[in-house]
């Protein structure tokens, strides 16, 4: 079996909407292909763009895990061994966990009922549950041996699923495992390498139960941009005060790096112009910088072990608040952190190397190291022209990384005809797609590079050959529904209704909207009720992580009705804030058209026609509702040799589906919530102005 590993911070875009979005008029990707020269420190090609075939088993085990029936050991061979005097994984300490994929889809409590009453859904030939994985079968083909499959896995925030996918692009079987989500503090959000890896095997296991292995073709993989942290020999290193190694994974969402970030911002190095002007705190090098300042700093020949804003200088002086000598950070008394000093984390010494989540999922799977140039151009500041910026680490103090010569960080669509959309006969660069899941990625285009500020890119090659990606963002879309809707007082009421009616929560509110809207367009119930949805800060175009959420409107009223009405309004503001992404994309000089839209999100209907309405721009879905997952498959099927291209792939297993168009006779209604919108967001910066001026 070939595996074609994806490796993109993307946010699954390459291997969920390319595969129907961009064929025909993709070139196609280099297969084994990477990027050589004197910057990757080493004559081996370490740098790849997309695809590679497996050398070996993964060096270390995946760890503890939930995975049913040895399913940890389905896509390995016995780890090699562990280095001397190396100490296991410790068990997570207590702390928050969050489970499940908050507001990213229309059935998960129902998916729940059925696991628990053991029953299949409509549709399905039969499921199979195990402990912490759930496998959904549809009705296999008659000739089930002469099929191909190939298999996609996809790792979310909170779940990682995976599908068996036939040649024709037909989703046959699928499955999804929770994953542990760790939130010590606010604004920290930490996982498990090792968790994730084996919730990995666990689903692939699971789709491919009956399979005759020879049939299993290809396998692909995408995943969110996390940074996982591993020593020289490949083990966890814990990235938080407790010393828990298991937790050796920072989240994509994890803003913890907000004053490292803002230092990386003020070189106005040249780099920037490529990340929008400013770089994110979502972003790689500031998550570099805060692990190295806050897990192991060398100051006056003494090491200094620190967390957050607490410090613990070694052996004896300990000083108070100390600015001049400390610069890297404020020294304070050992008591004031209440840490036994054994329990500090490692430093930054121990750590041998840095990998995005998605190359670390294809160095499990393959053995190989090598990190994917789409990987390291869109969070990491690589440029495939160029390489690493020598002076840019170097300015940021992070030379260390330029004297290992970047060993640790990286030693280097479906045809649209016959559907009557405005893309049909344009190019490529008028499409714009949007992965919506617990946040929301904007992809677009073009033929040369244009520079949006505010928007991520331009990237050359990161995405497609040849061309130029600008990256768009919201960092809390799917996750700020959940919040908004679980924290209202009536959400005890609508879920109880809701299951009572046998309908997932959202899809209880979206009746429940019908109900009240009488004969009023549903959008219409807002016309007073206003929300600003950066409760994340935001990512685009504004660039601003300290900016707040907003609701005007409020009421006294407690019950169902107001909590629709909110939940209308948050989405309303989310198609909003992608409305003020696309315009800045346009005024830099993107041309667009067409919106796709795939992730969780995708497949909520009242989403989906608010962001029709609210852009004014036709809405594309794909044929097969899970299409991340057949995204991931086709780079599998690409890698397996099975296609001679990767356009031929897409074109065979990727299909368009559902086209909503926008209602032209609402445009007024919106353009004054838009207007209304932008107003909220230059109050709350007067407010601030206001209020700074104390």
């Amino acid at each position: 079996m070939f595996l074609c590993i994806y490796s993109s911070v993307l946010y699954k875009f390459f291997s969920a909407v390319s595969t129907w979005l961009l064929a025909p008029l993709l070139r196609p990707p280099i297969l084994r292909s990477r990027v050589r020269g004197s910057r990757a420190g080493k004559p081996e090609n370490q740098i790849y763009h997309g695809f590679t075939n497996p050398r070996r088993a993964p060096g270390s085990a995946p760890g503890e895990g939930r995975c049913p029936q040895g399913a940890a050991a389905a896509l390995r061979e016995p780890p090699l061994p562990s280095a001397p005097g190396a100490a296991a994984a410790s068990p997570p300490a207590p702390s928050r966990r969050r489970r499940g994929r908050p507001g990213t889809g229309e059935a998960r409590r129902l998916s729940r009922q059925r696991r628990a009453q053991g029953t299949s859904p409509p549709g399905c030939a039969g499921a199979q549950v195990s402990d912490g994985c759930r496998v959904v079968l549809k009705m296999p083909s008659e000739k089930q041996t002469a099929v191909k499959y190939y298999v996609g896995v996809d790792v979310g925030s909170a779940s990682v699923r995976a599908a068996l996918v036939d040649g024709f692009g037909t989703v046959v079987a699928h499955a999804e495992q929770p994953i542990q989500v760790w939130e010590p503090q606010p604004d920290h959000y930490e996982q498990s390498s090792a968790d994730i890896w084996a919730a990995c095997c666990c689903v692939t296991k699971e789709v491919v139960r009956g399979v005759d292995a020879s049939q299993i073709r290809g396998l692909g993989f995408d995943a969110t941009c996390s940074l996982v942290v591993v020593d020289k020999h490949f083990q966890p290193l814990a990235v938080n005060s407790e010393g828990q190694n298991q937790r050796n994974v920072i989240m994509w969402m994890d803003h913890r790096a907000v004053s490292q970030v803002k230092r990386i911002n003020a070189t106005q190095h040249r780099v920037l112009s490529y990340v929008g002007g400013a770089m994110s705190v979502e972003m790689q090098p500031p998550k570099l910088l805060w692990i190295k300042e806050v897990f192991g700093i060398t100051y006056n020949n003494v090491k200094i072990l620190c967390c957050g804003d607490v410090a613990v200088k070694q052996p004896k002086a300990i000083r108070e608040r100390d600015e001049e000598r400390a610069p890297h950070k404020y020294l304070w008394k050992a008591e004031r952190w209440g840490v036994p000093l054994q329990n500090l984390p490692e430093s930054w010494e121990k750590v041998g190397y840095f990998f995005d989540l998605p190359d670390f999922l294809s160095w499990k799977a393959t053995g190989v190291t090598a990190r994917s140039l789409c990987t390291v151009v869109c969070k990491w500041t690589y440029t495939s022209d160029r390489g690493w910026d020598d002076s840019f680490w170097k300015m940021i103090g992070l030379e260390d990384l330029v004297k290992d010569k970047y060993e640790k960080i990286g030693v280097i669509g479906a045809d649209v005809k016959g559907h009557n959309l405005p893309c049909e006969n344009q190019p490529i660069t008028s499409r714009v797609a949007m992965i919506c899941g617990t946040s929301s990625c904007h992809m677009g285009v073009s033929e040369t590079p244009i520079f949006v500020p505010g928007v991520w890119g331009p990237y050359f090659s990161a995405m497609i050959p040849g061309l130029w990606l600008n990256e768009g963002g919201q960092s809390a879309t799917g996750k700020l529904i959940d919040h908004v809707v679980r924290g209202h007082v009536a959400f005890p009421e609508l879920e109880a209704k809701a299951e009572a009616s046998a309908h997932s929560i959202y899809t209880y509110l979206n009746s429940h909207l019908d109900l009240i809207k009488k004969s009023l367009p549903v959008g219409f119930l807002t016309v007073d009720l206003h929300v600003w949805p950066d409760f994340h800060g935001n990512r685009s175009p504004l660039t601003d992580l300290t900016l707040k959420g907003m609701v005007v409107g409020l009421t006294l009223s407690r019950g169902l009705d107001e909590l629709a009405l909110i939940y209308l309004a948050t989405i309303q503001a989310i198609a909003l804030g992608t409305r003020h992404i696309l315009e800045a994309m346009q005024a830099a000089g993107h041309e667009i058209t067409t919106l796709f839209l795939c992730g969780g999100l995708s497949k909520n209907p009242l989403f989906v026609q608010m962001h029709a309405d609210i852009t004014g721009k036709p809405v594309v879905l794909s044929k097969e509702v899970e299409s991340v997952l057949v995204g991931a498959a086709i780079l599998g099927a690409c890698a397996s040799g099975d296609f001679a291209s990767i356009q031929e792939a897409m074109a065979k297993m990727g299909k368009i589906g559902k086209v909503v168009q926008p209602n032209h006779e609402h445009k007024r209604f919106y353009d004054k919530k838009y207007e209304v919108f932008l107003k909220l967001v230059e109050h709350q910066r007067e407010y601030r102005s206001i209020m700074n001026s104390l």
